[in-house]
């Protein structure tokens, strides 16, 4: 079977208006998860997910009281990964069980560490956004598609290093969650690794997993259908199908923004150039039929295009 990977944004597992309770967050994992659980059956399946909204509630909470200690936030981004981790595990177990294949399907969330470079000029230019966005303007906020948000620093994934265990779990039928939130950056100091203050973009450490175990297909599920131009504007157009070319000329003329859309056709490009077959960027409601061709922006190289 075919390996695909299924990247879930934070932001879509918490929709406009609703707070992020567990409640709010595995109503919302319900029509992806059965998708994924239906498919499991077809493809070999790894899921990786964002943590904006959840790795910024957590600094929020701990800037809320000084009684608080305060951890960094590569350890936030390694709590997101244990509490995402878990909503995902228990909603995919009942998915198994009600299509009678729970004994068939073993699953585990993979605590996951994303190599970075300590030089790499995110970290005095950021532009992740997470946690709430807000309307008005905030101090060291800054204006994105959604509002007014916090931005920190968003290094390049060099390596996944538990890229060999995930390739061994693959082997025993898992279907697996990683790249929590991106992965937990690190950088090498000697013989050891040492977390750094930042978070990854989990599209493009999503691509950088599959170009590491030879995935074919990659999906990005976000809270829109397709990418379009002109995003806001009246003059606004979806995209169907889109080749690496012209999306990295979209991406010069500015079209998709750094804390948006930007990582998302980054990371396809990135997933096709590295030997990827498929890409497609769509909402969390249309998986399946975004693999059917019903659905999403469908990006492709110009000379594989009918694969």
């Amino acid at each position: 079977m075919k390996t695909l990977i299924v990247a879930l944004g934070g932001n879509a597992l918490i929709k406009p208006g609703e707070r992020g309770t567990p409640e709010h967050m595995i109503n919302n994992l319900q029509a992806p998860i059965k998708q994924i659980a239906e498919l499991s059956e077809k493809y070999n399946i790894i899921i990786t997910h964002g943590n904006g909204p959840q790795v910024g509630a957590l600094l929020l909470q701990q800037e809320a009281s000084d009684e608080i200690t305060r951890m960094p936030l590569q350890i936030l981004v390694a709590e997101t990964q244990g509490q995402i981790g878990f909503l995902i595990e228990s909603t995919l177990d009942e998915e198994l069980m009600r299509l009678g294949i729970d004994l068939e399907k073993y699953f585990l969330t993979v605590l996951t560490y994303v190599e970075v470079d300590p030089n790499d000029k995110a970290f005095t230019h950021p532009t992740k956004p997470i946690g709430p966005a807000y309307k008005r303007k905030r101090p060291g906020y800054v204006k994105t598609s959604k509002g007014w948000r916090r931005v920190v620093p968003s290094p390049k994934p060099i390596r996944i290093v538990q890229s060999r265990e995930i390739k061994k779990l693959m082997q025993e039928n898992f279907i697996i969650i990683s790249c929590g939130g991106g992965g937990v950056p690190v950088i090498k100091e000697g013989s050891r690794f040492q977390g750094v203050e930042a978070v990854i973009d989990k599209d493009l450490a999503s691509a950088k997993l599959g170009e590491q175990i030879n995935a074919e297909i990659l999906i990005i599920a976000t809270d829109v259908e397709k990418v379009a131009l002109n995003y806001g504007r009246v003059d606004y157009k979806y995209l169907d199908k889109v080749s690496t070319a012209d999306a990295k000329n979209y991406l010069k003329q500015g079209q998709f923004p750094p804390g948006s859309m930007g990582p998302k056709v980054q990371a396809v490009i990135n997933f096709l150039e590295s030997g990827g077959e498929r890409a497609i960027i769509t909402s969390i409601e249309k998986i399946t039929e975004a693999l059917e061709g019903k659905a999403g922006t469908h990006f492709f190289i110009e000379d594989n295009e009918n694969m």
